[in-house]
């Protein structure tokens, strides 16, 4: 007999190895159906396992004996669940941690492989306390990249670095922003219209009264600060959290077509008359879009900001710089001379925020208030931080043309 939350996060671990799926997509699917106590186990099982599973495959390996990229993926899945079972979860029974992941196996139709992979999970139950213990402290015992590892410790120094390593590896706080109607059940935040709450509302979600929206992503929305009358332009804007915020005649575009028609849901969800979403490149916009007011530029970026919750992209994060400085670019061609570009990105890496800035050749606009969140070596810019401000990473800066 196999949980079904046992079922489900090892559905997520073989997807998200062997298919490069994304962690929250599979879950939502995989869990389909569960109580809200096993979904809840299952979410932590899957997301807590691909978060940790540089550490993981390490302790297979030691005390396994057997390197992890020569198993059978669903072998080298099971292992990995029960490790994470055995490692960090100290209410999860040994034996269920163990027996069931050996069910997995089985029933994956590898009998063959069934003796062996109980015999490392023994061996990794009797011997991973010790192991985690004794590691230094760094990206194998934090479970990160080490690029990501060097990054963050050249940008914000070490003791910085761990620290925002170990609060990436928390879970994220859950914040809503109050659309409309009455204002959800938890505490206000620093961030007008932000509240910190216990649980989603899906009925209010399914109305457009709240949306799930960190204060850090919030932040960006506000700092744009457009007003009834002003054109707006939004060059990257899926899902829409940021979009729904803009105040004035906003253009919102998107490149993907999938996630236009995303777009336009959550905008028509939210009840954001003001919003026309058009389905093109940021790089290539219609020549009939220009003349700007504002423009917000929220560019695709490595997403270092957001790993607390989305623990799979440290895994495929890439930074982007190109990219972003060319639809900075292009942002500034559509402006109008002394519009303003708010530029920002879910990312702690100067190679993808001050330095595209630099790059850009605009005219830096001090940001005035929130002085919480002020860059602590360019203090004309903004900067979250996870293990400082308890939200995502952005970093936010305005421009003016």
């Amino acid at each position: 007999m196999i949980a079904p939350a046992r079922r489900a996060a090892y559905e997520v671990l073989r997807r998200v190895f062997e298919e490069d799926a994304y962690a929250d997509r599979v879950l939502r699917s995989a869990s389909a159906g569960l109580d809200e106590r096993d979904r809840a186990l299952a979410r932590q099982l899957a997301l807590g396992s691909v978060q940790r599973v540089r550490t993981l495959d390490h302790a297979i390996e030691t005390l396994g004996k057997r390197p992890v990229r020569k198993l059978d993926p669903p072998v080298r899945a099971a292992l990995r669940l029960g490790a994470y079972q055995l490692g960090y979860l100290g209410g999860v029974p040994r034996y269920a941690a163990v027996n069931e992941s050996v069910e997995l196996v089985r029933r994956a139709g590898l009998e063959r492989a069934v003796p062996f992979t109980n015999a490392v999970l023994r061996r990794v139950a009797d011997g991973i306390e010790s192991l985690l213990a004794g590691l230094p402290e760094g990206p194998l015992k934090h479970s990160y990249p080490d690029w990501i590892w060097e990054v963050w410790n050249r940008d914000l120094g070490e003791t910085d670095a761990l620290a925002l390593m170990r609060a990436q590896n928390e879970p994220s706080p859950l914040v809503v922003r109050h659309v409309r109607g009455q204002p959800p059940s938890g505490s206000t935040t620093d961030i007008p219209g932000a509240y910190q709450v216990a649980r989603v509302d899906e009925a209010a979600l399914a109305e457009g009264r709240l949306w799930p929206q960190s204060r850090g992503s919030q932040l960006a929305g506000h700092v744009v600060g457009s007003r009834e009358g002003e054109r707006v332009l939004d060059l990257c804007a899926a899902p829409g959290g940021k979009t729904t915020m803009l105040a004035g005649e906003v253009v919102a575009v998107e490149l993907s077509e999938a996630r236009a028609r995303e777009l336009e849901e959550n905008v028509r969800r939210l009840g954001a008359s003001n919003v026309l979403v058009v389905q093109a490149d940021g790089r290539a916009l219609p020549p009939e879009l220009t003349g700007f007011d504002r423009a917000l530029v929220d560019a695709p970026c490595s997403g270092l900001g957001v790993l607390g919750s989305r623990p799979d992209l440290r895994w495929r994060s890439q930074p982007l710089p190109d990219l972003q400085l060319d639809l900075l670019r292009a942002a500034a061609e559509r402006v109008r001379p002394g519009g303003t570009i708010v530029y920002s990105v879910c990312t702690v890496n100067a190679d993808e925020s001050e330095a595209i800035v630099d790059a850009s050749g605009l005219e830096v606009e001090p940001i005035e208030g929130w002085a919480q969140f002020r860059h602590e070596r360019r203090p004309e810019f903004l900067q979250t931080l996870p293990h400082v401000h308890g939200t995502s990473g952005f970093f936010i800066a305005r421009l003016r043309v």
